[in-house]
């Protein structure tokens, strides 16, 4: 591990998972070389920051400065202003060697902080499509960070700052690499939407199961994530179809589930990607329909050009249609195995250490010349 005399790294992020996750994997992998962390975010880490190694958690006030709404528009700038103020005063008094962003509008105050006290910061962007927090924040930074090799939305000033890294998964999520593709007979099938896309998917698997063969369905083991109010409805629902099912509001387990299993139908968050692809497996993707730029979309269409899955736009979803697509992929074990081979070649499993060596690079005030030797 190499000695950095615990130097602090502060990481900001909007409160989800798809914006955490990504972050608490740079900082399990900065940890590990010998730096402090400490994490600037919203509310919500209150659900997904549980395991996050950082020694202090600072919930900064932020808003969206989007002229949509230009009656609500001095109240948000002013509770960025807020948040900005407060920033700037932890870092004065934590003085870390770095600030890094991953998206969201909480990671405005923390990164414009930085760049005024001249602290070296960066940002990192989880999906195919720069977002517009990131948009705004690339004027600010030394270097933008990618998932993908193709960027949709980055202005021409900053595209010399740019470096493909992946997008950085969690431990538990390493842990599960490139795990075996199941062999025994019975199918297991993991469903999953997220925080927006639970409800979609307890409202429209029961139905899609409904129109598969009895045969069928007792041949599968079937994983599924619920909101908490749809728990008994849907439970209900696969019971009286003779369904094997374990549902949940929240898996802590979900990356060794989606290695159990021979394929996954989610949404297609940067994270959720990033994941299936480290692991292996093929996936139906719903992409998140209204997705601000359609950043899922974009993110599943890279997942499915590599031959790892299969894109569903949710407005053309019917559960007939669906159910036949489902039973032809159960029936297809050779095809599977074969989308879980391209989805591995999708995967970036060192996403992790690749940030990090972009980090201790802007530490060192190197970016230029530095980052056109990471991009080769």
């Amino acid at each position: 591990m190499k000695n950095n005399h615990g130097q602090l790294v502060v990481l900001a992020a909007g409160g989800t998972g798809g914006h955490l996750f990504p972050a608490q994997a740079l900082a399990e992998t900065l940890v590990k070389r010998g730096y402090r962390i400490q994490l600037m975010t919203d509310e919500r880490v209150r659900d997904y920051g549980k395991n996050f190694p950082a020694e202090k958690t600072h919930v900064v006030h932020s808003a969206s400065p989007s002229l949509s709404d230009p009656i609500g528009l001095p109240k948000r700038l002013w509770k960025l202003f807020k948040g900005y103020r407060a920033a700037k005063y932890i870092l004065r008094e934590e003085k870390p060697v770095a600030v890094i962003g991953f998206g969201g509008y909480p990671s405005f105050p923390p990164i414009y902080a930085a760049a005024s006290l001249g602290i070296a910061c960066a940002v990192h962007e989880q999906n195919a499509v720069l977002g517009r927090a990131n948009k705004m924040l690339s004027k600010q930074v030394s270097a933008v960070a990618a998932s993908f090799a193709s960027m949709i939305g980055l202005p021409d000033t900053a595209k010399s700052k740019l470096v493909v890294t992946g997008n950085p998964v969690r431990a538990v999520a390493l842990n599960e690499k490139a795990a075996p593709y199941p062999t025994h007979e019975l199918f297991k099938l993991v469903v999953f939407g997220g925080s927006q896309g639970a409800k979609f998917f307890s409202d429209f698997m029961p139905r899609v199961f409904a129109e598969m063969p009895e045969a069928l369905r007792k041949n599968i083991i079937l994983t599924q994530q619920c909101r908490e109010e749809d728990l008994t409805r849907v439970q209900a629902a696969y019971d009286k179809l003779g369904l094997r099912s374990e549902l949940q509001a929240f898996f802590n387990d979900m990356p060794k589930r989606i290695a159990a299993s021979h394929l996954v139908i989610s949404r297609s968050g940067a994270s959720t990607i990033a994941e299936l692809g480290v692991i292996g497996r093929p996936a139906i993707m719903v992409p998140l329909p209204h997705a601000i730029d359609n950043d899922q979309l974009r993110n599943a269409q890279s997942f499915a050009d590599a031959g790892a899955g299969w894109v569903c736009p949710q407005r053309e979803l019917e559960p007939k249609s669906f159910a036949a697509l489902l039973t032809r992929l159960i029936g297809d074990r050779a095809g599977l195995m074969k989308a879980a081979d391209a989805a591995l070649s999708h995967g970036k499993p060192d996403a992790a250490e690749n940030l990090a060596d972009l980090v201790e690079r802007i530490i060192a005030g190197k970016t230029d010349s530095s980052l056109e030797r990471l991009n080769s």
